[in-house]
């Protein structure tokens, strides 16, 4: 069996915590500020193999509907701007 090479990680861990009766994990302040997030904001979480887990702020349900969107925009953009006047 060959071995998994060792990757070098930057930064810290995040501990899994209990809160309320949930399970959670809170993120550094100085995190929060790289990644631009604020509280409320909404991640989506997308599992990846070997238990691993990508948190993102992209939704891709918004991203396809926001691609009809344009589409149809496009399509009828004489239309919408009838309705405009």
């Amino acid at each position: 069996m060959t071995e998994m090479p060792k990757v070098e990680m930057e930064g810290s861990f995040l501990q899994v915590r209990k809160i309320g009766n949930s399970l959670g994990v809170i993120l550094p302040k100085e995190l929060a500020a790289r990644l631009n997030l604020a509280e409320g904001d909404k991640l989506h979480v997308i599992e990846q193999p070997e238990r691993g887990l990508n948190l993102t702020p992209y939704d891709p349900v918004h991203a396809k509907g926001m691609e009809i969107a344009r589409r149809a925009f496009k399509t009828y953009a004489n239309t919408f701007r009838e309705l405009a006047k």
